[in-house]
């Protein structure tokens, strides 16, 4: 899902909007921000990069023979109407 890095990047560009009264409580909201985008991020239906990419190419292998089907089906097709 997401890396370590990525949510810090994320929790740091939420910081950086703060103003400056806010900023002495950065570590507190850091800490407490990083857990609260933790469990929200858990509750989302999410796939990784990984199962992404794995589906994306069996939907390609798909669309790939759909087209082939569809090409038989059109000189079927011709050939029964000649």
């Amino acid at each position: 899902m997401f890396k370590n890095d990525q949510l810090d990047q994320m929790v740091q560009g939420i910081l950086g909007g703060l103003p400056e009264g806010l900023k002495t409580l950065q570590n507190d909201l850091e800490k407490h921000l990083q857990i609260a985008l933790r469990q929200g991020l858990r509750k989302l239906d999410l796939v990784s990069r990984d199962e992404f990419d794995v589906q994306q190419a069996v939907l390609a292998r798909t669309r790939e023979k759909l087209e082939d089907l569809e090409k038989t089906v059109a000189n079927l097709e011709q050939k029964l109407n000649n």
